[in-house]
């Protein structure tokens, strides 16, 4: 069993005092016999010093990421937890039987498999039994998309799965965006915890309906690995004004996060969801997937309606799901991870904590940790049933420990 233990602070500038609130709230005197730090920040918490004094006060490995707002429920205050934008919240996964290695990579330059590779052979490849999951925190690189991470970390494991995020921040162009590991941060490395012993965890995804699109279709007609560069011939940048779009005054295109684009591979597979990050001088999209030359394209619409709609639906299947393990299983145990797409967060337009109240309220008496995504990582049943490691866009994904 996994036992969870959340803090929060909005303390950014007076480290002291931000890493007495926390040791406050945690009580290190409740963890087992192994245990790891969860951490997801406002970027600020960073260059101020927070994350580093934290790490050097707790004794255990921390990891994480920056994000765009963050929440956690049913915490050891009593208080409900909290949520919120300039945000640390950290959750202690602590268990008497289930063992976590936290571990990074070097420096990731491209899709090149060596950095991953070189980081599993100093961790995993060194004991004889084999992760029964892996917790990722990605780095948002302009070069390397999520489908690089999931599948280039199936062949190395041997499919352990894989549930995850990429980093973002506040920022428009994430530029802030890391990755974390004890007290250091980085823009380049992908860090992860490698989960050993017996829990099993579930996992879940709620995304956007095909429903929610323009009736205009396009051919994929240039793409290099998660950069589109052109639609039926034209730049991406021409191809979206052209649907409509609308250019701010520094000439960006207004919303990108809210126009997913939805991919038909034209092989008979499901259609496949991909986020638009930036685009670039030269009118070129950044994705958050690999784009294929050929595929037809559809400009999606997310709302506020449809993020709280799917996020009720899947929240409903989670606790469900907790709810019969726990009957099963004779058990009072359970906790979620969840990660909800970037993309979702504008989509609820000023009311940018409508998903979080509607989680929190959902999971009153659950614990969680939620924070914002740039790319959701998580298994999906194939047609065999078996769990596929897949990156996904504008989705929602829970991991019930």
């Amino acid at each position: 069993m996994i036992k969870t233990i959340s803090a929060c602070t909005a303390e950014i500038d007076d480290v002291t005092a931000a890493v007495a609130e926390i040791s406050g709230q945690l009580g290190t005197d409740k963890l087992l016999a192994y245990s790891v730090g969860m951490v997801s920040c406002y970027a600020d918490f960073i260059s101020s010093g927070v994350i580093a004094a934290l790490a050097k006060a707790l004794p255990f490995p921390i990891v994480g990421t920056t994000t765009i707002a963050g929440a956690f429920g049913a915490g050891n205050t009593g208080s409900g937890g909290s949520q919120g934008e300039m945000l640390l919240v950290l959750t202690i996964l602590t268990s008497d039987d289930t063992e976590f290695i936290a571990a990074v990579t070097d420096s990731i330059s491209g899709e090149d498999d060596a950095p991953l590779r070189a980081a599993w052979e100093k961790t995993g490849a060194l004991r004889a039994d084999k992760p029964v999951m892996m917790l990722s925190f990605a780095p948002l690189l302009l070069n390397v998309s999520g489908d690089f991470y999931v599948e280039t970390w199936s062949a190395i494991t041997g499919n352990v799965p894989n549930f995850g995020t990429l980093a973002v921040d506040h920022n428009q162009d994430y530029h802030e965006s890391q990755t974390i590991l004890n007290g250091e941060a980085f823009r380049d490395r992908y860090v992860f915890v490698l989960f050993y012993g017996k829990t099993r965890p579930l996992f879940f995804m709620g995304g956007i309906s095909e429903k929610e699109a323009f009736k205009e279709k396009g051919v994929v007609t240039a793409a290099q690995g998660n950069l589109l560069q052109a639609v039926n011939g034209v730049s991406v940048a021409d191809y979206l004004t052209g649907l409509g779009l609308t250019k701010d005054t520094s000439g960006n295109i207004t919303g990108i996060n809210s126009y997913p684009f939805i991919l038909d591979y034209n092989d008979g597979s499901a259609p496949v969801v991909r986020v638009m990050f930036a685009v670039t001088p030269d009118g070129s999209a950044v994705c958050g997937g690999k784009i294929p030359k050929g595929a037809t394209l559809t400009v999606g619409y997310i709302d506020a309606g449809e993020v709280l709609k799917n996020t009720d639906a899947i929240l409903a299947s989670a606790i469900k799901a907790l709810e019969e393990r726990k009957s099963a299983e004779n058990s009072n145990g359970g906790s979620m991870l969840i990660f909800s797409c970037v993309g979702r967060f504008f989509a609820q337009g000023f009311n940018t904590s409508a998903e979080m109240d509607n989680i929190r309220s959902a999971l009153q008496n659950i614990p969680f940790h939620l924070c914002y995504s740039g790319t959701e990582l998580c298994p999906v049943r194939g047609r065999d049933g078996s769990l596929v490691n897949r990156s996904h866009n504008d989705t929602i994904i829970l991991c019930v420990l």
